[in-house]
C-alpha cells in the first residue's frame, strides 16, 4: 500500500467491513465488543483476510481469539503495519 496509513484510516476501514458484516453501522465504536456487534469467528477471519489484502498485515487465528473489542484489532493492525 503506497503512502503513510493512520490509525483513523484503518477504524474507518475496519468500521464500514464490519458494517458490512451485518453490525449495525450506529453500535459500531472502538469500544464495542464484536459479541455485541454480533461479529462471529468466521466473520473474524474474514476481516483478517482483507486486513492482510489491503494492509500486508497478518492476523493469526491465535490473534483473533485474544481479540474482544473492535479497539482491540484497530490497535492490532496499526501496530504491525509500522
Amino acid at each position: 500500500m503506497d503512502g503513510e496509513v493512520t490509525t483513523e484510516a484503518v477504524e474507518q476501514r475496519i468500521f464500514e467491513i464490519l458494517a458490512t458484516f451485518g453490525a449495525d453501522s450506529d453500535a459500531v465504536a472502538r469500544e464495542a465488543t464484536f459479541e455485541q456487534l454480533d461479529i462471529d469467528s468466521l466473520d473474524l477471519v474474514e476481516l483478517a483476510q482483507i486486513v492482510d489484502e489491503e494492509y500486508d498485515v497478518q492476523v493469526t487465528t491465535e490473534d483473533a481469539e485474544k481479540l474482544t473489542t473492535v479497539g482491540d484489532a484497530i490497535e492490532l493492525i496499526a501496530s504491525r503495519m509500522s
